[in-house]
C-alpha cells in the first residue's frame, strides 16, 4: 500500500474547524478540517502533516 504524505499550514481557526492550505504543492485551495482531527496544540501558522489517515505536527525547519 502506497499512502501519500501531504503537508499543510493552518491559515485560520474558526471555532471547531481549521482552514488548511497545502504547502507541498502549488495551490490556493483551502481545506476545512474539524479541530478534533488535528493535534491539540495547533495555532494559526502551525505546520501539520497528513499521513496514514491522520494529522500530526510537522517538523519545523
Amino acid at each position: 500500500m502506497n499512502l501519500e504524505t501531504w503537508y499543510y499550514e493552518v491559515v485560520s481557526i474558526d471555532g471547531d474547524y481549521a482552514n488548511l492550505k497545502r504547502t507541498d504543492i502549488e495551490s490556493d485551495d483551502e481545506k476545512l478540517v474539524a479541530r478534533a482531527l488535528l493535534p491539540g496544540e495547533i495555532k494559526v501558522g502551525s505546520k501539520v502533516k497528513y499521513e496514514m489517515l491522520s494529522y500530526s505536527m510537522a517538523e519545523q525547519g
